[in-house]
């Protein structure tokens, strides 16, 4: 174990494993903080009022401070997206790292970008804060909440990306010019590998540069 610990926040139990299992790949030790039990209920909670969404957030972070956590990793684009945590992290003095941070800094690069999400909160989060850092940017978005779904229910990444004919609304963005497709969702790693092997549209996933920005 190594003597820093990062807390890991994140929409449900699931894919706040993934984010702890992600840091575990560089050799970090993440604790373990989901926002909700299960996708429906963190879409809920993201739509609930800004002072509603800050508290519990503030809580959870407050808990986190109690466990001896250092830095915070959000790994949830949604999450990212419904909550400002930059005030939170000037206010409590204590780094926390997003997507939406890896997002500012990505827009400059494209032209043209395809982008999936979890829910509309998700998208609207992640397209706010493309434009905001590249006004210039032809975006074309979809929610996917039904393969997250599958994903906590633990269906096969293969069988998951026939289901919801994921190569095929690959090859509409395709087709459509986008140079990119974004994985706006923290969920979405889980198949990645298997979509990969049936497009040739370059997958984004901000999360290896997350980890890099949360080890300086």
């Amino acid at each position: 174990m190594t003597a820093e610990q990062v807390a890991v926040l994140a929409g449900t139990p699931v894919d706040t494993k993934m984010g702890v299992d992600c840091l575990a790949k560089a050799g970090l030790t993440g604790l373990a903080f989901p926002l909700a039990s299960d996708p429906r209920r963190q879409t809920a909670f993201q739509l609930s009022s800004q002072e509603e969404k800050t508290a519990a957030v503030r809580a959870v972070l407050e808990k986190a401070r109690s466990r001896g956590c250092e830095k915070v990793f959000v790994y949830c684009n949604s999450l990212s997206g419904a909550v400002d945590f930059r005030p939170l992290a000037e206010e409590m003095d204590i780094p926390i790292v997003t997507p939406l941070d890896i997002y500012r800094e990505l827009a400059p690069r494209y032209r043209r970008l395809g982008l999936i999400a979890a829910n509309a909160q998700g998208l609207a989060g992640i397209e706010r804060t493309l434009f905001a850092a590249n006004p210039e940017l032809d975006l074309l978005g979809a929610c996917m909440l039904p393969a997250v779904l599958s994903i906590e229910s633990g269906q096969p990444p293969e069988e998951l990306v026939e289901q919801h004919h994921l190569p095929e609304l690959a090859e509409w963005f395709r087709l459509c010019g986008m140079e990119a497709l974004v994985l706006g969702c923290t969920h979405f790693p889980y198949f990645k590998e298997a979509l990969a092997k049936q497009t040739s549209l370059p997958l984004i996933d901000p999360a290896e540069e997350m980890v890099r920005r949360i080890m300086e």
